[in-house]
This record gives C-alpha cells, sequence and structure tokens, in this order.
C-alpha cells in the first residue's frame, strides 16, 4: 500500500469507529480480515495513524478550533492534524499522499493546506490548553478523576496516553515463568519479569503470540498485571467453590482455575451466554476442566437464590467506565456520559447486593474493577458495607502476603493500581469477608 492508501484507509476506519459502538480494535480487526492484501508495515502504519488520533483526540480537535474554524473535526481533519503534530510530516509529504488518486485520500482544501502550513514544525502541546485538553479525556470527567486521583490526576492521564506493553500470565497449570520466558527467549522474544505479579511476563515489542508454541499449548495467556493480581487476591485455593460472577471471556476465570490447581468447582456467570461460550477454546488450551459456565438472565437470576451461600469465594469483575484501560482503548473514553456513570454506579450497586448471597459463612467478597473512579470503588464498596454489617473489609495487604507474597504496594484498606505509580492498566481491588456467625440486623439475601 503506498503512503497515501493506508491514510486514506485509516480515515475511513476513524469514521467508522466514531459512528459506531464496537471497540476500536474489534473495528480495525475486521477491517485487515477482509483486507488480507495489507501486508504488516500497512497494518502496522494505519494502525498508528489510528491510534494517535484516538489518544490525543482532544489536543487535536483544540489545534483545529485554533487554527482552522472553518473545519468540522472528524477523521480526516484530526488525523491531518496528528501527521503533522504528532508523527512529523511535512506539509509537502501529506500534499503528495493526499493526489485524489485511487485509493489515496482527495486532494487537500484551501483550508486543509493552510492549517499545516501554520502548524507544520509544532509540537501537539501548547500552553494555553485545559487540563482535560492535555489529558485528552471529556471536560465532564475532570473532577471525577481529581477527587480519586488528586495531585497525581496530570501524571496518571498522561501515562494512560502511551501504549501499553504486552502482558502475558504464566499458566501454572502447564509450565513456570523461566520455563516460560526461556521458551520466548527461543523465539527471539525478550520477557521481563513483572514487579508485583509473581505469575507475569512483559513484551515490550509486538509479537505473533497466536504463532508461538508456548501460547498455542497453553503455557501462557494475555492478561495485565492489574488483572493478573486482582485474580490472585481472591485466594482462590484448590478444593475450593468458586464463582466468577462477571466472567465475560474469560480471563480471570483461567487465573482462578490456575490458582485452584483445576481441583474444586468454578462457576463462570455472565449475562452474555455467547460470550462464556466464547472462553471454551481458552479453557481447552489452558487445560482447565473445572468450569461450569452458567448464562444469567440478570443480577437476579433465580440460580443465585438457588445457589446462597454456597461458595468459598465470589468475584465480581463489575461492568465499569474502564478509565484504568485508557491505554489499550482510547476511544472508550470519548464515547463516556455522564449518565453512563449514573447507570453504571447503580448496576455495580445491583450486582454487589446480588452476588454477596452466593457468599457462603466465612467466605470472601472480592470486588475488582477497571476503573479510577471514587464513584465506582471505594464509595461503592463503603455503599456496601454500610447495608450489609455481615460484612467485614479485609486488609489487602493481609490477604497480598498471603495470596501474592512480597510487599504489597499500598497501605490502604483497599489496592488502587494506576499506571504511572505501578506500570499497570488502572485497577481496584476490595476483598470482604462474611461473618462466620449471623449477625443481628444483616439483610435478608432473598432478592
Amino acid at each position: 500500500m503506498t503512503p497515501g492508501a493506508r491514510i486514506e484507509a485509516a480515515i475511513q476506519l476513524l469514521d467508522t469507529i466514531e459512528r459506531g459502538r464496537a471497540p476500536a480494535d474489534d473495528t480495525v480487526a475486521e477491517y485487515f480480515r477482509r483486507h488480507r492484501f495489507a501486508g504488516v508495515k500497512d497494518r502496522a502504519a494505519i494502525s498508528e495513524h489510528i491510534y494517535a488520533v484516538l489518544r490525543r483526540r482532544a489536543q487535536l480537535d483544540w489545534w483545529l478550533g485554533r487554527m482552522a474554524r472553518g473545519l468540522t473535526a472528524h477523521g480526516r481533519t484530526r488525523l491531518l492534524v496528528a501527521l503533522v503534530l504528532i508523527q512529523g510530516w511535512t506539509p509537502a509529504a501529506i500534499k503528495e499522499a493526499c493526489d485524489g488518486d485511487r485509493f489515496r485520500p482527495p486532494r487537500l482544501s484551501s483550508d486543509e493546506e493552510r492549517l499545516i502550513d501554520m502548524i507544520a514544525g509544532g509540537t501537539i502541546a501548547h500552553r494555553d490548553q485545559s487540563p482535560d485538553v492535555v489529558g485528552n479525556y471529556p471536560a465532564w470527567l475532570g473532577a471525577h478523576l481529581e477527587a480519586a486521583l488528586g495531585r497525581d490526576a496530570a501524571r496518571e492521564t498522561a501515562a494512560l496516553l502511551e501504549p501499553a506493553a504486552l502482558d502475558l500470565r504464566v499458566n501454572a497449570l502447564k509450565s513456570d515463568r523461566e520455563k516460560a520466558r526461556a521458551a520466548l527467549a527461543r523465539d527471539a522474544i525478550e520477557a521481563a519479569r513483572t514487579k508485583y505479579s509473581p505469575l507475569g511476563l512483559r513484551v515490550f515489542e509486538r509479537i505473533p503470540l497466536s504463532t508461538l508454541a508456548i501460547f498455542k499449548s497453553g503455557g501462557v495467556e494475555v492478561q495485565d498485571e492489574g488483572s493478573q493480581l486482582a485474580s490472585l487476591l481472591a485466594d482462590a485455593r484448590p478444593g475450593m467453590r468458586v464463582v466468577d460472577f462477571c466472567a465475560g471471556a474469560g480471563g480471570k476465570t483461567l487465573a482462578l482455575a490456575a490458582s485452584m490447581e483445576n481441583r474444586g468447582h468454578l462457576v463462570a456467570c455472565d449475562v452474555s451466554a455467547l460470550r462464556l461460550e466464547r472462553a471454551t477454546q481458552r479453557l481447552r488450551r489452558a487445560g482447565v476442566s473445572i468450569v461450569q459456565r452458567q448464562p444469567l438472565t440478570g443480577q437476579r437470576d433465580k440460580w443465585v437464590k438457588r445457589h446462597a451461600r454456597g461458595f468459598d469465594r465470589v468475584l465480581i469483575d463489575a461492568p465499569c467506565t474502564g478509565t484504568g484501560t485508557w491505554r489499550r482503548n482510547p476511544d472508550a473514553k470519548w464515547r463516556l456520559r455522564p449518565e453512563d456513570l449514573d447507570e453504571l454506579t447503580a448496576l455495580q450497586a445491583d450486582i454487589l447486593g446480588s452476588a454477596q448471597r452466593l457468599v457462603k459463612p466465612g467466605g470472601r467478597l472480592i470486588y475488582v474493577t477497571c476503573s479510577l473512579l471514587r464513584e465506582e470503588d471505594e464509595a461503592q464498596i463503603e455503599n456496601f458495607l454500610g447495608a450489609h454489617n455481615d460484612f467485614s473489609r479485609l486488609p489487602v495487604a493481609e490477604v497480598w502476603r498471603e495470596a501474592v507474597g512480597g510487599d504489597c504496594p499500598t497501605r490502604e484498606p483497599t489496592l488502587r493500581l494506576t499506571t504511572a505509580r505501578h506500570g499497570t492498566d488502572g485497577f481496584f481491588v476490595a476483598v470482604m469477608a462474611r461473618a462466620l456467625a449471623p449477625v443481628a440486623d444483616a439483610p435478608d439475601d432473598e432478592p
């Protein structure tokens, strides 16, 4: 593909992403499946164009508003600014690539030519940009991020603008970290040990993961270090009865099964039977045989009532704003609306209220989000504990010593992982235990 054809493909994909609701990576992957003539270098260049715009859309729009008030902000105009201010293209190179020939973008308008000429040689940052523009997030989220992150808000949102490395979790059912690392080295792939997770390896280059023997044999799975730690903090042990209440595609289910040494009973629940079905191949590859997949009609499914107080561990990986995953999913932040936060916090409270019924006396409820916002994290737990006095919060450092080992990175009662501070996606984990004996005035488990 020519440079112009790559630009045109990126423009079309950016407009498709903005119009649709599918995640950007799914949209891009589908495009490449339908356009197999695009080589490795073509795919890399197109992806670089797309993610340059998605990561720094607020700054790109700021420059368009400042320098080209006559131009509308959309895929083409944003990419033109990104080519100059982020990727370092010269106006001459852009004009040559956008010549209107077949498969290439139409020629630049006079306003577009004037724009790229004026900003040539500049940088994406400007002293007049507000914190939300510099951080590239919706302005309405600013107060929420500052409340959660305080003086670190600018540093953390800046860290979320950088691409994430590839984190792998070693499947203890089939390998160990040093064996997996050696297997990757045999394929000329250098992997570093993760700082906190004893099961993690981090790769800083693009690799053909699906073709590697260590992956095909189930020796490693893709999982961010923060997600690995959340799974470990469930402290699921061999022989236990465990529920992964919002299992999705099964990433944490696989991690729980490995912690249980594939012994016990592990139920993967989700309101999407399709998502549970997609986990089948992953479970088989990982050598996991203890998982029961249980589709739910909703948080108050009758299955929950029938199995009340029957499980040692219940893990809730709650649906959330995903503000901690912006490195990997930068398009998601531009879809968030204030009403989404209200709807999600209500849903999280409902899920907590339902899932807690499954925890047996002395068992544990583990609440996890990939959100940075207090409303979805600390405030959610405070509200839950206020309404369920038969549960108490376990200090995360104590659970860490037993389940992870080494020094816990926080002295707070709950765990908050962030990108700038810990090098992971943003995660929140709270571990709560149900009292062994009945507690006066504890709420009835009936829905």
